[in-house]
């Protein structure tokens, strides 16, 4: 065991999708010779030990949203006490819309070191099957839940350039891709990735009214969305006050959704700010 004047190092480890064949030697490695290993789900650790035929050593602590907070002081005193301390989550990257963010902050704050185990990820693989552009993405995490909080956001995304990453419900994703055709553009492209690395798999692609029609019908499984960006558009302050008139009848502040929209297009927030309030005169 090391000193403990020495900090421990705290490992992500990323584990499969959904093949245990995607876990790398170092994973494996990993979880047999960790002194902690703090699991989202120590039921799935256990299972996907078996799998690999790794018997940890050492102890296995629960590490899910709900307990993160108040699982932090023990897991820092490890580190401090020269312990490794491996984070995995039941899926993927640990951090990336999973639990590890908060202890990475707090190991940054303590200068305790950290590093990675690189593996599967659904937001990358999503987006390499998409057959969307790849050279510039944004990862959005779960799509708001509420109606008008969704509206908010898709409509924020109306002149985003990059192709956009994000998660969704099986329960909720149709009436998302409806919500979004409108908000949109029907003719939108995006790819609505199911069950990925999985035995069923699904990958469809097309525009956000054709995907729509299909998820009415049912879709179940783990979903990750993959969305195009929005093609370059020359644009007028006029052009954008409906856009902001849309937001602020959605619930938001009309200067906070002017300035988010003029700053998207690329137009005088002032100005923009001005033609909307000389809009309501008329």
């Amino acid at each position: 065991m090391s000193s403990s004047l020495v900090p421990g190092r705290l490992v992500l480890a990323a584990t499969p999708l959904g093949d245990v064949r995607d876990a790398s030697p170092r994973l494996a490695s990993a979880l047999a010779e960790a002194d902690v290993i703090a699991a989202e789900d120590t039921r799935r650790l256990r299972s996907l030990a078996s799998a690999l035929e790794v018997t940890p050593r050492g102890r296995v602590v629960s590490f899910y949203e709900d307990v993160e907070t108040a699982r932090l002081p023990k897991l820092l005193e490890s580190l401090r006490a020269g312990e490794t301390v491996v984070l995995v989550t039941d899926a993927g990257m640990p951090s990336v819309s999973d639990p590890g963010f908060r202890l990475v902050a707090a190991c940054v704050a303590s200068d305790l070191p950290v590093t990675c185990l690189p593996g599967p990820s659904a937001v990358t693989t999503a987006l390499a099957l998409s057959g969307l552009p790849c050279d510039r993405f944004c990862f959005e995490g779960f799509a708001p839940r509420k109606p008008g909080e969704r509206s908010r956001w898709l409509t924020s995304l109306v002149s985003e350039p990059r192709t956009v990453v994000f998660f969704e419900s099986p329960h909720r994703v149709a009436s998302l891709l409806a919500d979004a055709a409108s908000v949109l553009g029907a003719s939108r492209q995006a790819a609505v990735c199911r069950e990925l690395t999985k035995t069923y798999e699904e990958v469809k692609r097309g525009s956000l009214s054709s995907l729509a029609e299909w998820a009415a019908e049912g879709v179940r499984g783990e979903i990750t969305v993959v969305l195009a960006g929005a093609e370059p558009r020359s644009v007028s302050v006029a052009d954008l006050v409906s856009e902001v008139a849309s937001r602020v009848e959605a619930g938001e502040r009309l200067k906070s959704a002017a300035a988010e929209v003029a700053e998207a297009a690329g137009v005088s927030k002032k100005e923009l700010y001005d033609a909307v309030l000389a809009s309501r005169v008329k």
